[in-house]
């Protein structure tokens, strides 16, 4: 066991817990599609914490802190992939108030008094047609789709391939990570203890620190998650972290030398 082990775990805890574009993608996966959206997203940073830390130990990412042309270009690689997320949420946000609003829009004229008429013009065996899309009444006349349901207008939910992508990508594309790691454990191996072995270990624990954290994370967040399932939360949640995310890319973006 590392000498210094619980002075290493206190600050570990902290950086942990400390929000981040990590923490702002698992809150709004989990928000969305629930706790396992949430789980998948932190093993997604997990496993791009574990290749930062493995790259640490290993001596690799002294070639990134040396250069300030790879640290830039993955700084801005990382910066492009956050507003891209940005604006694809903020892309469904948008779509999906269309699509409300199209289906409210077709409730209203059904509730018209003419509807009645055309009710009547409809004969008893009508003509198929593929003009039309949405299922027939027994009628025969389409039915217009409402928000949210199989054949309405709905902003699906991530899949879990995709918000494991997300925080891994995400992981993966921030330097500052990898210079965390790099600058982190050897503060933490006493000048008695074997020095790559020591460092390994300290990396290994910092891992399952990073684990046990978005695994109680993800199980505090579902609860929350099946209250704010309906269309007005999810078109509110994708548009704040849209812009969230935005905000942060470009202060990514626009940041100094290190």
């Amino acid at each position: 066991m590392p000498e210094l082990l619980f002075p290493f775990l206190g600050v570990v805890a902290l950086l942990t817990v400390t929000p981040g574009p990590d923490m702002l993608l698992v809150v709004r996966n989990g928000l969305s599609a629930g706790s396992r959206a949430a789980w998948l997203t932190g093993l997604g940073c997990c496993l791009g914490i574990s290749v930062h830390a493995t790259a640490a130990v290993l001596g690799l990412s002294a070639i990134l802190a040396a250069s300030a042309t790879a640290y830039t270009v993955v700084k801005l690689a990382g910066a492009a992939y956050l507003a891209y997320l940005g604006v694809r949420m903020l892309i469904s946000a948008i779509m999906s108030v269309d699509g409300a609003g199209e289906a409210e829009t077709g409730a209203a004229l059904e509730a018209m008094p003419g509807a009645a008429v055309a009710e009547a013009a409809v004969p008893a065996h009508p003509v198929a047609t593929t003009a039309a899309p949405g299922r027939r009444d027994p009628a025969g006349r389409v039915r217009r789709a409402a928000p949210g349901t199989a054949d309405g207008p709905r902003s699906a939910s991530p899949t879990g391939g995709a918000v494991f992508r997300q925080g891994l990508i995400t992981n993966l594309l921030n330097p500052k990570i990898a210079l965390l790691f790099l600058t982190l454990l050897p503060q933490f191996v006493a000048h008695d203890e074997p020095r790559l072995r020591t460092t390994a270990t300290l990396a290994v624990i910092f891992l399952a620190v990073a684990v046990v954290w978005w695994r109680t994370f993800s199980f505090a967040i579902g609860p929350i998650s099946r209250v704010l399932r309906g269309g007005t939360a999810r078109r509110v949640l994708d548009g704040l972290a849209g812009a969230a995310l935005i905000a942060i890319s470009a202060a990514v973006a626009l940041e100094g030398d290190r």
